[in-house]
């Protein structure tokens, strides 16, 4: 048998991405793997002396021609094939390793290649299902409806005469993409132990590419991601994803329903299907939070072509090759991270970094705080509504790759993925801010979320020195109050989780203040109204101004502006109140704060009839 076809067979049988293995193949017979290596480290070769040429001239300095050198690259990854193309979209999320330039072109690297002839996808569809074309299908469209660098996709007809999508993977794949990623993880190597610029672990982000290009050549992998997200999401009517046939479905080929949408950022088409674009933003926004946030299960790849506007109003979604998971660890270490930069405090800003492992315990992180608050300080000044999560991000590459980050893949895919969202939302709306359209879903998690880690969190945010912060609660309950799947009788029962917890001594003190001057208010009226009365003769001294009467009234604002928003929460009844009269009743906490009242209104009485008695004006 010849060699080369030898490498190729052990190649194909690869299941899942182990470096070492792969090693031995091409190590044994290296034939092959000098052919592809003639055919692209000559086209690297040539790109890297004219980028060492540029910057030995002092060209590079220029940003037009480090631009043009960017793009440059950018279309050699395309040239190289689908394993490069990867690599550059992996870098492109890198902010820790490459500068804000190439970082900013290589994010425009499209995963889009012709496609390859319709009569192999046949016979691969035959080989993989064991089966004839017409056996499967009534009818099949040889000419793909689109290609990807891993696969593309044919319209069909299934004998039960539904319409499905059926994606092919290119032949040959797997075993082009093994060599490629075995020269690609040597050119790392090699850079990783002679470029000392270089400070970020090449090796480990291309172990780490491989094992999802792995997962995303996997169409079985594919298939289970798809019914997971779909039985994640079966609560929301407006989630969308299409239905996977199984018995259709193998390793190489993906079976799925046919779906008729629009693409997001063709507004006039889904004006056309009678949908309002900021209406689908929103549930996308939406979605992808809940998917962070929540399920710690999310999309990675939500570019135009993977979301869809259908016309019964529900937003799907398409492609589950390239998902990544969160542990609720990180994602409650997101939410603090946000209650930190709301807070303006860097120091522990910087602190969770390390916590989500961006920074390891030894890194210094006296000079790194000030950094932060270079980037981040007049952005919060504006308000997170309006803070602008492109230019954030852009500034928080230049410090990320000042200091010594690294980023866990996790987040590397959390940034791409809403950088993809943000740029759909803008063509939709070019005042979008993410961030602002994020907060409330992280106002709601705040209020809601029983996590220890963000109670404590809550807390944090509610008090400054140990004084209680109305104005933050109101801020959190207000734009907790525009979700509208919040849960109203959950987010009450958290803020009397607080009132009642060791640390809410001072909102007690807060209730017990306003509601002593609350009832010594209602004292003084009834005390001037039975004077109105009385004999000229013992009539008492009252001050018609009374300007201290406004400030009594005030003092109680803030339980205004509390019921005025929860009012306002869509499901609100005076029963959720009432549901809760026994609990608030049989609190250890309540009978205290029912003792402090009626101590501070005697005390208040007693002083107001010794001030009496003494002729002084009420």
């Amino acid at each position: 048998m010849n060699e080369d076809y030898k490498d190729f067979i052990e190649a194909s049988g690869l299941l899942k991405y182990d470096p070492a293995i792969i090693s031995k193949i091409y190590q044994k017979n290296p034939s092959r793997l000098l052919k592809r290596l003639w055919q692209t480290l000559i086209p690297i070769f040539l790109y890297i002396i004219s980028v060492g040429w540029d910057k030995l001239t002092g060209q590079l300095k220029k940003e037009s021609k480090a631009r043009f050198r960017a793009k440059q690259l950018t279309n050699l990854l395309v040239e190289l094939g689908p394993a490069f193309v990867k690599a550059g979209q992996a870098l492109s999320t890198r902010p820790d390793i490459i500068p804000v330039i190439l970082l900013e072109e290589l994010s425009e690297l499209q995963d889009q290649l012709p496609g390859f002839d319709g009569n192999k996808a046949m016979e691969l569809i035959e080989e993989d299902l064991n089966k004839k074309i017409d056996e499967i299908f009534l009818t099949i469209d040889k000419d793909p409806i689109s290609a990807a660098s891993l696969g593309q996709v044919h319209k069909a007809v299934l004998k039960n005469k539904e319409i499905v999508a059926v994606k092919v993977q290119r032949p040959g794949l797997r075993e082009q993409i093994t060599l490629d990623l075995y020269i690609v993880r040597n050119i790392a190597n090699w850079l990783k132990n002679n470029i000392g610029l270089i400070r970020s672990d090449l090796v480990a982000l291309i172990d780490e590419l491989g094992k999802r290009v792995f997962e995303e050549m996997d169409y079985l992998n594919e298939a289970e991601n798809a019914e997971k997200f779909r039985n994640l999401h079966l609560h929301n009517s407006k989630i969308a994803v299409p239905k996977i046939y199984k018995e259709t479905t193998s390793r190489r080929v993906l079976t799925m329903e046919w779906i008729d949408g629009t693409k997001l950022t063709n507004l006039e088409g889904v004006k056309n299907l009678g949908i309002d674009p900021d209406e689908m933003i929103e549930i996308g926004v939406q979605c992808s939070l809940e998917q962070l946030l929540e399920h710690g299960f999310f999309h990675a790849d939500p570019h135009p072509g993977n979301l869809l506007a259908l016309k019964d109003g529900r937003l799907c979604y398409l492609d589950f090759g390239m998902m990544s998971e969160v542990s609720r660890s990180s994602r409650s270490g997101l939410i603090q991270a946000v209650v930190h930069l709301v807070n303006k405090n860097f120091d522990k800003l910087s602190q969770d970094f390390v916590k989500l492992g961006f920074l390891s315990k030894e890194v210094n992180l006296e000079p790194i705080v000030p950094a932060f608050q270079d980037v981040f300080v007049n952005a919060v000044e504006l308000g997170v509504s309006k803070m602008d999560f492109k230019s954030v991000t852009d500034d928080m590459s230049g410090v990320m790759y000042k200091f010594p980050f690294q980023l866990p893949p996790y987040y590397a895919l959390i940034i791409r993925s809403l950088l993809t969202l943000e740029g759909i939302a803008l063509s939709v709306d070019p005042d979008f801010k993410i961030l602002g359209a994020a907060y409330p879903y992280f106002a709601r998690r705040l209020m809601e979320d029983p996590d220890p880690q963000l109670r404590e969190s809550l807390k944090e945010m509610l008090f400054d020195k140990k004084q209680f912060k109305w104005d933050r609660l109101e801020d959190l309950l207000s734009n907790a109050a525009k979700q509208t799947n919040l849960d109203l009788e959950k987010l009450l029962d958290e803020v009397i989780n607080l009132l009642f917890s060791p640390k809410g001594g001072f909102l007690r003190d807060e209730i017990i203040n306003g509601l002593t001057s609350q009832i010594d208010l209602i004292g003084l009226k009834l005390l001037k109204s039975v004077n109105n009365f009385l004999p000229k003769s013992i009539k008492l001294n009252v001050d018609k101004e009374n300007n201290n009467l406004n400030d009594l009234i005030l003092s109680i604002e803030p339980f205004k502006n509390f019921l005025e928003i929860i009012q306002k929460i869509p499901g609100y009844s005076i029963d959720i109140f009432l549901k809760r009269m026994p609990r608030l009743i049989s609190e250890p906490y309540t009978k205290e704060m029912s003792f402090k009242i009626a101590k501070k209104v005697t005390e208040k009485g007693v002083v107001r009839l010794v001030k009496i008695a003494a002729g002084s004006t009420i």
